[in-house]
């Protein structure tokens, strides 16, 4: 930071619990030449006191400035500051960069102005250069909110680290915010944390509105009384010499800065850059990476610190590639042998499809938008009948529209392929936002008994692996498998080790040898219900494909044995799959006081916290399911090394402690309803829709309460 701008900056007076405190430290820059001996602070509740402790310190700072510059020159006072490096993927060397294991940045903007692109980019660029990366986009439910709102905020967050991560963990250590309102949104979700270093444009402190003004003036002292460390940067004067509309290019400027903060690759940033403009001129890709430029200087030149995260040596992040869960899921389907994705376009699925259809053909592949959800099941029922097994992508509105189908392809025994992201709801709900809100629609939102396969991706690796999964049930069981996933893992980017792509994943050929005539369309074999099953084009193998209930010969059947017979065989299914699964592994010890079940996406947070309450002495453990229908087996026995056992989830569950709810009353979260059922234990939960990821330290304290409790009931 330069010496005029220490000496003119009033976030070094700030008042907290109605105390005035002066806070005076020389930048890192200077600090070989002038010391730290400034590196003090002072309080009291005298306000001229203050401004005079404070005014007093900085004169000093800029006499002794002056009396260095004298003896060594300027560019010794300067930090020897160099031009951009260009061409060769090398980094800017830097002095006296603090080296760090993780950190944890968030840029927060209106809608539009490309803060996700931003830390998109530097998740990607962080990934790879070895290091562990989870980012959390945040988004607004409308396309266009209104501007300079709390709850138009838009933007991400991104968690680095010399370690593998699989969360968004805990609060930010730093955020750039292009206006101080869409702070508020963030605030609000308890994002940031006293000591948060906040990054803040600063052109609306002389905007032309006095409304804006007083607003701005008004939040720097509310961020401050929070214990926020502002700095203000005139982020839109300076795009103003590159560009006419800050607003697309902003985010190249910030994206700059950052890399020159943690000292990312400069190369990988502007080929990532290149990539996103492609489909653009070569004058566009050139604005961006001058914008880039400049904010890079802008942070080499004002900016005193800078962070080294050290690759990690993860055997998971040798050979990576760095990928959201909706590419991953599409990626998946590719690497299944599936031909064809019908899907119609829902938030937060969408982009799985805009993946699909830039390189799905490259594979034999196409995507078929369909008019609704409902005609994009259908097709994919057709298709699947036809013996090429499809899927279908969609969200929670989507699955309660496709229900009726997803029943047909269940009575018919259809092999089907159904991608729920799951998003908050009820109805429309929060479109943008995270939940695990689907789990009892997926298990039983059909009429009548519809038993189906259940799986849920609990990592962005296994959006990959489980659609490969997904199509070899479907075929193996002639049902609908439905793969769950969710916001937080669609839009999530982490690195994952790049997949060894065996021909063991693809569909086999089809067989169209003549059909035995013999052998009934539906020849359920009695201890499995499982049947061979005719494709059109068969010699011999033409029958009535019907949703009605039918007989194994698949006529219309309304005889009290042929529906019982059919009913038995679709259930006895998911009975031969549990046959072929092994219990889950507990993480921890597989006894203690407390076993933590989860299945999404929570599982990195959820283990994150279990482990730091083991590494506290507590005992405690966790299991996350995959498989939903059928559950994995086992569980009754683990579940009685453990003392309590309680679901963690994000989905809606009554507060025990609140009016009116008793043990009769209370409605349980989703999973602990299922587990409650399955296996007659007291399962207990803990579970909110808060719209966003659960961190570490919010289940960490959830886990301190019921040991607590436990602990009290002894």
């Amino acid at each position: 930071m330069s010496s005029s701008q220490v000496a003119g900056d009033t976030k070094y007076l700030f008042k907290r619990e109605n105390t005035w405190w002066v806070k005076v430290a020389v930048p890192r820059q200077l600090r070989s030449t002038l010391g730290y001996d400034l590196r003090r602070s002072l309080r009291t509740h005298d306000i001229d006191v203050a401004r005079k402790a404070r005014w007093e310190a900085i004169k000093e700072l800029r006499d002794k400035i002056e009396k260095s510059k004298a003896a060594h020159g300027a560019e010794a006072v300067e930090a020897g500051s160099k031009p951009v490096e260009k061409g060769n993927g090398s980094r800017q060397a830097a002095r006296g960069a603090q080296t760090i294991d993780q950190h944890i940045v968030e840029i927060v903007s209106d809608s539009g102005e490309g803060a996700q692109k931003c830390g998109q980019i530097l998740g990607l660029v962080s990934g790879k250069m070895g290091n562990g990366v989870w980012t959390v986009e945040i988004i607004p439910a409308e396309i266009q909110p209104p501007a300079r709102e709390p709850q138009g905020a838009s933007g991400i967050r991104v968690r680095m680290g010399s370690h593998y991560v699989t969360n968004m963990g805990n609060q930010a250590d730093m955020v750039v915010a292009f206006n101080e309102q869409v702070l508020y949104s963030r605030i609000s979700n308890g994002a940031y944390k006293e000591g948060t270093v906040v990054l803040l444009e600063n052109m609306w402190a002389e905007d032309p509105e006095e409304r804006i003004r007083n607003q701005y003036r008004e939040a720097l002292a509310d961020f401050q009384a929070r214990g926020l460390v502002v700095y203000e940067l005139p982020l839109q004067k300076e795009c103003l010499k590159l560009v006419n509309d800050p607003r697309k290019g902003k985010n190249m400027f910030v994206l700059g800065m950052l890399c020159r903060i943690y000292r990312r690759d400069i190369e990988k940033a502007k080929d990532e850059i290149a990539k996103i403009f492609k489909r653009k001129s070569e004058k566009v890709i050139k604005i961006n990476h001058d914008l880039f430029d400049a904010g890079y200087a802008f942070a080499r030149d004002n900016i005193d610190y800078e962070y080294e995260i050290p690759s990690t040596d993860d055997e998971r992040l040798k050979s990576a590639i760095v990928v959201n869960g909706n590419t991953a899921a599409g990626l998946g389907v590719m690497a299944a042998g599936i031909d064809l994705v019908a899907m119609y376009p829902i938030t937060p699925a969408t982009s799985a499809s805009h993946y699909l259809a830039e390189d799905f053909h490259l594979t034999g592949g196409f995507v078929h938008q369909a008019e609704d959800e409902i005609a994009a099941i259908g097709f994919a029922i057709g298709a699947s009948y036809a013996g090429k097994t499809a899927c279908t992508i969609t969200s929670g509105p989507g699955i309660a529209l496709k229900t009726e189908m997803i029943g047909l392809a269940v009575m018919a025994e259809i092999p089907l392929v159904i991608i729920d992201v799951q998003r908050g709801g009820p109805s429309t709900g929060l479109p943008t936002k995270v939940e695990q809100g689907d789990l009892l629609a997926s298990l039983y939102g059909s009429p009548g008994d519809s038993p189906k396969v259940v799986i849920a991706a609990a990592t962005i690796s296994e959006c990959f692996h489980f659609v490969i999964m997904a199509r070899k049930l479907a075929e193996s069981f002639r049902t609908p498998v439905l793969l769950l996933t969710d916001a937080n893992l669609a839009t999530g980017v982490q690195p994952i080790a790049r997949p060894d792509v065996s021909d063991e994943w693809f569909a086999p050929p089809l067989d169209q040898s003549a059909w035995d005539e013999q052998v009934a369309p539906y020849d359920w074999d009695e201890t499995s219900g499982l049947s061979e099953r005719p494709i059109p084009g068969m010699r011999g193998g033409e029958y009535i494909l019907t949703g009605l209930a039918h007989n194994r010969n698949s006529k219309i059947a309304y005889d009290t044995a042929s529906n019982q017979e059919g009913a038995d065989m679709r259930s006895r299914k998911l009975a031969a799959l549990s046959a072929t699964l092994k219990p889950p592994e507990v993480h921890g010890d597989p006894t203690g006081d407390l076993l933590i079940v989860g299945w999404g996406s929570t599982l990195g947070a959820i283990e994150e916290a279990v482990d730091l309450a083991r590494a506290q002495g507590k005992k405690v453990s966790s299991l996350h399911l995959r498989f939903l229908s059928p559950l994995e087996p086992g569980l009754k026995d683990i579940f009685a090394g453990f003392k309590k056992v309680m679901t963690i989830e994000l989905n809606y569950s009554d507060d025990p402690d609140a009016p009116l709810i008793n043990e009769e009353t209370r409605r349980y979260a989703q999973l602990a309803l299922v587990l409650r059922a399955h296996t007659l234990l007291d399962i207990d939960c803990w579970s909110v829709v808060p719209g966003h990821p659960l961190s570490p330290h919010r289940i960490g304290s959830v886990i301190d309460a019921r040991l607590e409790k436990l602990e009290g009931a002894e």
